[in-house]
């Protein structure tokens, strides 16, 4: 019996992972899908510096393109309307994302847990576009039009799941010996969540708003439907740009954009490695 044993643990430290180049050929298919996901990208963003006012023919190196649509007051408008969007979705989102998730992890068995998890992350399977005929129809129903309220409030709704996501991934692996030690020392249930829960899931609360404040930024569907006159962010107003015809001030603005998504999807990234880092040790 223990040779068939010994026989066994021995097959299965011979047997080896292949690594992904060991397969014929998928080295190349990565770098090809690599290059016709990112080769785009490189070329707007090339372009974004030509100084020719025709997009695709190369007059030189310029930035009067960037200077021309920093002083642009149309997307000057367009900007502050999606930072003001983005920073309320963001805020009432989080606000949600943390009652609910708390609720979740740390409200134990309850009759209706499981169906209001999927409730709650179901919006990230369904496409956008349905979420976004949904909610125009409701606003429609009810007669509600308040202009650039509208898509903050279709913003709100559809932010909430990927702040719940790394908020609730934090609750559940937080470590219950400090909460517990606060209500040994005569700290009121408030107290505990004041100066012990919170502290502790700030960096989830932190990850899930950074991520909600860049899907917020980035949504174009949800907002050109629900969006009214005087409630064009920047997204749209990109799309309205290039229905008049593409111009090197158009590879310009989405050139920022692009950076700036890139930056805080990147801090949202460290971030949560901080934090897994912080969980297993």
């Amino acid at each position: 019996m223990s040779d068939s044993m010994n026989e066994t643990k021995n097959i299965k430290t011979k047997k080896k992972v292949l690594p992904v180049g060991h397969y014929r050929g998928l080295g190349a298919w990565t770098v090809v899908f690599f290059i016709y996901l990112y080769v785009p990208i490189v070329v707007l963003i090339f372009y974004s510096f030509n100084a020719n006012r025709m997009v695709m023919n190369w007059g030189g190196f310029g930035i009067e393109w960037y200077i021309k649509a920093f002083n642009n007051e149309d997307i000057q408008q367009a900007v502050l309307n999606s930072l003001v969007v983005a920073t309320v979705a963001t805020a009432c989102a989080t606000a949600i994302a943390t009652i609910g998730a708390l609720v979740l992890a740390r409200g134990g068995n309850f009759k209706g847990k499981t169906l209001s998890l999927g409730l709650i992350t179901l919006p990230l399977m369904v496409p956008e576009i349905v979420t976004a005929v949904a909610v125009l129809i409701f606003f429609s129903s009810i007669g509600l039009n308040l202009g650039l309220g509208n898509v903050i409030i279709a913003h709100i709704t559809f932010c909430i799941p990927f702040a719940f996501m790394p908020i609730r991934a934090r609750l559940e692996g937080m470590d219950t010996t400090l909460e517990q030690a606060a209500r040994d020392l005569y700290a009121s249930e408030w107290e505990t969540f004041r100066f012990v829960t919170v502290p502790l899931l700030m960096p989830g609360i932190v990850a899930g708003s950074m991520l909600s404040f860049v899907i917020s930024m980035d949504d174009f569907i949800i907002t050109l439907m629900v969006g009214g006159a005087g409630s064009t962010t920047l997204p749209v107003y990109i799309y309205s740009m290039i229905r008049r015809g593409l111009t090197p001030e158009i590879n310009a603005v989405s050139t920022v954009l692009l950076f700036f998504s890139i930056a805080i999807v990147t801090a949202y990234w460290v971030l949560s490695k901080k934090t897994q880092t912080k969980t297993v040790h």
